[in-house]
Parts: C-alpha cells; structure tokens; sequence
C-alpha cells in the first residue's frame, strides 16, 4: 500500500475511539493523516467523548482524552489530499453548518477519492448532499438523516462495515476492524 495523504474532519466531542483508532491505524500503515477543526490549529486539542453499549435505548457517554490536532484547518487544500475520515460522535452535528467542511466533504466525492464515515459522521455526508443513491450504515439514529439525503440506510451489525463506490461507513467503532480493512482496500485502488 503506498502511502496516502489523508484528511480527517473532527470537532469537539468526536467520539473518542472514532478518531483515535483510526487516526494511530492508518499512520501505522505509513500513510500521512492530518486532524483538523473548525476554528482551530495544529497543537490544539478538541474534546472526545466515550461512547459505549451498555443496554440503555441509546449509548451512554463519558468524557474522553483531549486529541491534539496536527494541522491548521486554515490552511488545507482538499485538493492535495488522497482520502477522507470522518468520525462520528457529536461533532458532525456542527460540522454540518460550517460551508468550508460541506465543501470540503463534497470535494472528495466529486474527485471520487476515498470517504471513511463512522457512526453520526452520516450527519455531515447527508448535510454535504452526497449520499444520494448510495448505500450508507450509521448509529441507527442517524436513519432518518440518510434517508432525507435520498441514501438506502444500511441496518447491519454493530461491527460491520459497507462499501459503495468511493464510500465506507459503519454504525460504530465496534466495526473498526470491518471498516478500516474496507477503507485500506479504497486507499490501495
């Protein structure tokens, strides 16, 4: 696998596992993966939140660690990236409002590269329009979001993955073996 240039999307209160694993995996393959937020620079940190399964009607929530960003959000040109990575967690509730990220976000399906979204990262591909046609798995409260986007909702396990085209997406980081596994397979295309 050669090695990729990839832009991950993240906010306050991204889920922690969401951004962490895949941000630490992908670097470990060789690839060059840059965090970055609204409003923010490389060094600063953002908020995560633990999201976890305990048989409750949704997931419960903890506080996580701080994830420090290493690149300037100001300063990214979509088109010198090779893929994209969006967590999930509450972030992509306010991602979705912010005209840069939509942007950004519809860049990669425009140019067809690669798309990794986990969990409620679903919010900001159906904000950004992107979904129409294509097949998408989410936390299953995001089901109403993809199907308004005029996107089929993928019900599968928690720990499954789904590809279609340039995009994989998963309900949640129990799928990161699932959904980083098909994401290696788009960035080896």
């Amino acid at each position: 696998m050669s090695n990729k240039k990839i832009l991950m999307i993240t906010g306050d209160f991204t889920e922690d596992y969401e951004t962490m694993v895949p941000f630490q995996a992908l670097m470990s393959l060789g690839h060059t993966v840059h965090a970055v937020c609204p409003d923010k620079k490389s060094g600063d940190t953002v908020a995560t939140a633990i999201h976890d399964f305990e048989g409750d009607q949704t997931y419960t929530e903890k506080p996580g660690h701080r994830f420090a960003l290493n690149a300037t959000f100001a300063d990214i040109k979509v088109e010198d990236y090779d893929a994209l990575v969006i967590p999930g967690g509450r972030a992509p509730e306010y991602l979705r409002l912010n005209k840069t990220v939509i942007s950004m976000v519809k860049h990669f399906f425009d140019t067809n590269k690669p798309v990794a979204a986990v969990c409620h990262g679903a919010q900001l591909l159906a904000a950004a329009g992107v979904l129409e046609g294509k097949k998408c798995s989410a936390y299953p409260a995001c089901q109403p979001e993809v199907t308004l986007a005029k996107g089929e909702f993928m019900d599968i396990p928690v720990d499954q993955a789904v590809t279609d085209g340039n995009l994989v997406t998963a309900p949640a980081w129990p799928a990161h073996p699932a959904w980083l596994a098909q994401f290696y397979v788009l960035l080896d295309k």
